[in-house]
C-alpha cells in the first residue's frame, strides 16, 4: 500500500539543540513505502513541513496562542449537541478545531495532492477549490481538472446531512463557521485516495469562500475521523470497517514520525481495551468511561458526577486528536492539580501561572505520573506527556487545564500531547477503544 505522509502540528517549543535541523527525516513526499495502509507522521515544524512557522514567536507567545486555539476547539466540541480510514461532515454549526495533524491525500482524476487536517472529532471533509475567495492557501483543488468530479444535487440524501444546506443552480451548498471565519462550500463528490485505497464518489465540501478573521481554517482543507454519516469511516465502511488506530510521536523525537493504521488488519495484538461509548447528544465523538485518576500512587478523590458519562446532557470523557492539551472539568482538574503539586520535588518549588496554565515552575523539578483509569485499561503519563518546557528549559508547566464552564455540559478531553507514544485504536464495530504504549518514530 502506498504510504501517506502526515504532519503533526504540536506546540513549537523544542529548541534547535534537541535536533531540529539535525538528522533530517526523509523529506521526499513523492517517495512511497508499501507497508499495508500505514501512514507516516511528521512534526509540522520539522524541516520537511511546508507549514513550518516562519514567525519568531517567543515560547510564552506560542503557549498562549495554542491555548487560545484549544479554547476555541473546546467550544466547538461542546456545541456538538444534537476496512481502514475515516472522513466526516460537521453536524453542528461551528467548526472550531485547531489543526493538529495533516494527511497527504490524492483527490480527483488525475490525482491532485492536498495536505488535509486530520481530526478525530469532526464530521465533515472540506477543501479549498480553485477560485476560492479568502481561502488562506494558494494551493487548491481544481474541479475542472478532474474528470471524476461532480456536484451533489439538492435531492441527494447527503444534502440533508450538512449544516445549513441551501440550493443554487440545482446543486447543494452549505455554510458553516471555523472560529470567527465563515465558510461557504458546494457539496461535491470525487475520488479520494488514502494509501493505495481509492474511494470513489467521496462526498466533501468544495470551499468557494472564506470570510471573517481570527481563527484561520486549515490551509488545504480538513479530513475528519469522526462517526457521522458523511465521515470517511461511514463512506468507506466496506473498505475500512470503521476501524483505525494512530500513534502520535513525542515532540522530542528527532524523526517526528508516527503512524496511522487504517482498517482492522495490521492492528496491534497486544492492546488493552475499554468500552467505546456513544453519546446521542454529541454523536460524532469517541467517548470512554473514565472511572478514576491517579497521581503517583494516590487515587484522587473526585466528584463522581464530574467524570460520569451522561447521555442525557452530553457530558463525559472523549479522546480527541485536535485538542493539544487535556482539559478536565473544573472540580476534577483542581483535585488532580492539588495532588500533583503536593508530589512535585523539591517541595519548595514555587508555583506560578502562565495564561491558562496555573501550575508552572522555574528550574528543574521532578514530577509524579498521572494515570487515567478506564474500565479495562489504565493510561499512565510520564513527564514527557505532562510537562511543557520553555526553549531555554528554565520554565515548565503542567500541560493540563480546566475545561470552560460556560457550556451546556462539560466534556473531559484526553488531548494529543497526553496521547503521545500511545497507540490509540478505535474499533467501532466491536464498541471498544484500545490503548498500548508504543514508541512512535
Amino acid at each position: 500500500m502506498t504510504t501517506l505522509v502526515l504532519f503533526l502540528q504540536l506546540l513549537s517549543i523544542i529548541p534547535l539543540a534537541l535536533g531540529f535541523g539535525l538528522n533530517h527525516p526523509n523529506c521526499d513526499l513523492t517517495n512511497t513505502q508499501d507497508q499495508e495502509s500505514t501512514l507516516r507522521i511528521f512534526h509540522i515544524d520539522s524541516p520537511c513541513s511546508p507549514f513550518k512557522s516562519s514567525s519568531s514567536l517567543s515560547w510564552e507567545e506560542r503557549v498562549l496562542k495554542t491555548l487560545a486555539q484549544d479554547q476555541a476547539r473546546l467550544q466547538y466540541l461542546t456545541s456538538l449537541v444534537a476496512g481502514r480510514s475515516v472522513v466526516p461532515i460537521a453536524s453542528g454549526r461551528k467548526m472550531l478545531q485547531s489543526t493538529t495533524y495533516i494527511v497527504k491525500a490524492q483527490i480527483g482524476t488525475p490525482a491532485q495532492t492536498l495536505l488535509l487536517a486530520m481530526d478525530t472529532s469532526s464530521d465533515v471533509a472540506w477543501l479549498p477549490c480553485s477560485g476560492c475567495v479568502g481561502c488562506p492557501s494558494t494551493t487548491a483543488f481544481s474541479p475542472a481538472k478532474s474528470t471524476s468530479f461532480k456536484n451533489v444535487s439538492c435531492s441527494a440524501p447527503q444534502c440533508k446531512q450538512v449544516p445549513n444546506p441551501t440550493c443554487g443552480a440545482r446543486a447543494c451548498s452549505f455554510n458553516t463557521t471555523y472560529g470567527s471565519s465563515s465558510i461557504a462550500a458546494n457539496l461535491s463528490q470525487d475520488t479520494i485516495r488514502l494509501a493505495a485505497d481509492p474511494i470513489t464518489a467521496f462526498t466533501f465540501g468544495c470551499v468557494n469562500k472564506v470570510a471573517g478573521g481570527g481563527t484561520i481554517p486549515p490551509p488545504q482543507g480538513l479530513l475528519g475521523l469522526g462517526r457521522g454519516p458523511l465521515s470517511l469511516m461511514t463512506q468507506a465502511q466496506s473498505l475500512y470497517k470503521a476501524t483505525f488506530s494512530y500513534c502520535l510521536p513525542s515532540f522530542r523525537s528527532l524523526a517526528f514520525s508516527g503512524s496511522l493504521r487504517l482498517g482492522p488488519t495490521s492492528q496491534p495484538l497486544r492492546v488493552k481495551y475499554t468500552q467505546l461509548l456513544r453519546n446521542p447528544r454529541r454523536s460524532s465523538l469517541y467517548y470512554v468511561n473514565l472511572v478514576a485518576i491517579r497521581v503517583g500512587r494516590k487515587v484522587v478523590d473526585l466528584p463522581p458526577a464530574a467524570i460520569a458519562f451522561n447521555p442525557a446532557t452530553g457530558a463525559g470523557t472523549i479522546f480527541d486528536s485536535g485538542t493539544v492539551y487535556t482539559r478536565l472539568a473544573k472540580p476534577v482538574y483542581e483535585a488532580v492539580r492539588n495532588e500533583f503539586r503536593k508530589r512535585v520535588k523539591p517541595t519548595t518549588a514555587v508555583v506560578k501561572s502562565l495564561g491558562g496554565f496555573d501550575t508552572c515552575y522555574t528550574g528543574q523539578v521532578k514530577v509524579p505520573t498521572i494515570t487515567f483509569m478506564f474500565k479495562g485499561v489504565n493510561m499512565t503519563l510520564p513527564a514527557d506527556n505532562l510537562m511543557l518546557h520553555s526553549t531555554a528549559g528554565s520554565t515548565s508547566c503542567l500541560a493540563i487545564a480546566a475545561a470552560p464552564e460556560n457550556v451546556n455540559s462539560v466534556v473531559n478531553v484526553i488531548a494529543s500531547m497526553q496521547q503521545q507514544n500511545y497507540r490509540v485504536l478505535i474499533d467501532v464495530p466491536n464498541g471498544r477503544l484500545g490503548l498500548a504504549r508504543e514508541r512512535c518514530s
